[in-house]
């Protein structure tokens, strides 16, 4: 790599940016450290317990559609002997207004012992692990507005999808569009605006028999490039069943993934992680788990803590504070006649913070070039914490009226919130001059900056 190429400085313009990686991080120093959070359990939201679901109901995908929240699933049972299918596997749908408390609706489309009263949106080739998505590619047709992924390796591969209102499906193709992989997980697309085409992630087994990730991308979601396996950068080999990778929706240039890792020496036992990426290719994979069993014996099962794919703005608990991001996850798996779906609750954009403790601790940035003239920080405070903030020049020098003593200490807990200055309240900056921050911090929490 050319010097020229090493110095140039980043560019992060108007967007919103996380601390889940060491894209911004020149250096911690004091106490300051990168943190994972772990999201708070929540309510159960859905309990699989129709003639037609059952104990190994999952594969859940869940997403955002104007006013309502769709969640699709397999529905199955299996017998607690021999955990054979005891009833034929079929996909579902279920809706809510605010992500917490849902519905099934009676659609009448397919029946079950004689009943079309039911929440069936697919019987057949594909429901043992159909994921759809809302498609958001401009030039997509009118009657294909919903699309998905759904087959195994018994059927031959992946199959396409398609439906002009998420609940009236029809295989799009006679053939998969996609067959290198071994498919028995939730394997999943969706439009990536970032690169203009369609991106999907799937299962497969390596040539040493572990279980890991490949993707693909297309640009009509028919002709499918050869599957890639996942690059983790200074992560241990292990076995991971689920991707549950999707584009942050408030930061898109992001991708995040809530992978199941699976423990089969330990009776089968899974467990959500946390990754992200800047190319949809590499990521950096925390090792320890976002969402842990816990004290609660039914999430300590064989393929039990799953983590589904979809982050859902859902309102907060507490009067006027702001959404929360919902995920949601598997317990009581492959127990009694049905099993259940927890809600857990994360702040939005806190998946990793940098924190310092009440004796301090500091952050810089590398140089960059922003867009705007208002520096806003997603952060937390205690009660006697504070940030405050320097802006430097790329060779770390503080800029005249934006040193350390000039700026008004930050504390509170705010998802946007504004960083000023004694004398200048906004950032009187030449955009086109890369700059560096200094966070000194004390008892506090940073997860994500903006500028607008």
């Amino acid at each position: 790599m050319r010097e020229t190429e090493i110095m140039k400085p980043l560019d992060v313009g108007s967007r919103r940016e996380l601390f889940i990686d060491d894209y911004l991080i020149e250096n911690l120093q004091g106490g300051a450290r990168q943190i994972l959070h772990h999201p708070e359990a929540r309510e159960i939201v859905l309990e699989h317990d129709r003639a037609w679901e059952g104990n190994t109901c999952g594969y859940h995908t869940f997403f955002r559609d104007g006013n309502i929240v769709r969640a699709y699933y397999r529905g199955s049972h299996h017998g607690k002997v021999q955990r054979d299918d005891i009833a034929p596997q079929v996909a579902c749908m279920a809706e809510s207004e605010d992500g917490i408390t849902w519905r099934k609706p009676a659609l009448g489309l397919f029946e079950h012992n004689g009943s079309s009263v039911n929440n069936i949106i697919l019987t057949g080739l594909g429901r043992h692990n159909f994921a759809p998505f809302r498609d958001t590619n401009p030039d997509c047709a009118p009657d294909q507005q919903y699309k998905a992924l759904g087959g195994n390796k018994e059927d031959g591969g992946l199959f396409a999808f398609t439906s002009s209102d998420g609940i009236h499906w029809k295989s799009t193709f006679e053939e998969p569009v996609i067959t290198d992989g071994a498919f028995d997980s939730q394997n999943l697309a969706f439009w990536d605006p970032q690169i203009g085409q369609y991106r999907a992630y799937y299962r497969d087994f390596t040539k040493d028999k572990v279980r890991d990730i490949k993707t693909a991308t297309s640009p009509d979601f028919k002709n499918w490039t050869p599957g890639e396996w996942l690059e983790y950068p200074g992560a241990p080999t292990e076995q991971l069943y689920t991707n549950q990778i999707l584009s942050y929706h408030r930061a898109p240039h992001l991708y995040l993934g809530f992978p199941t890792r699976y423990l089969p020496d330990r009776g089968q036992i899974t467990e959500g992680l946390f990754m992200s990426s800047r190319d949809g290719h590499s990521f950096n994979r925390w090792g320890e788990a976002l969402i842990r069993p816990g004290a609660n014996r039914d999430r300590w099962g064989n393929r039990c803590n799953y983590i589904w794919h979809g982050l859902i703005e859902t309102p907060s608990p507490f009067p006027c504070a702001p959404n929360e991001l919902s995920l949601y996850s598997t317990e009581h798996y492959y127990e009694g006649n049905s099993n259940r779906v927890r809600r857990f609750a994360l702040r939005l954009d806190g998946f990793v913070s940098i924190n310092a403790p009440l004796s301090g601790g500091e952050l810089l940035t590398k140089p960059f070039l922003f867009d705007g003239n208002r520096l806003t920080i997603n952060a937390s405070t205690s009660a006697a914490g504070w940030i405050r903030v320097e802006v430097q020049d790329k060779n770390g020098k503080a800029l005249p009226g934006y040193s350390l003593d000039d700026c008004n200490e930050f504390w509170g807990d705010e998802i946007e919130g504004h960083v000023t200055w004694k004398e200048k309240p906004t950032l009187d900056v030449a955009e086109d001059k890369p700059i560096r921050l200094r966070f000194v911090m004390s008892d506090a929490d940073i997860y994500a900056l903006r500028f607008l």
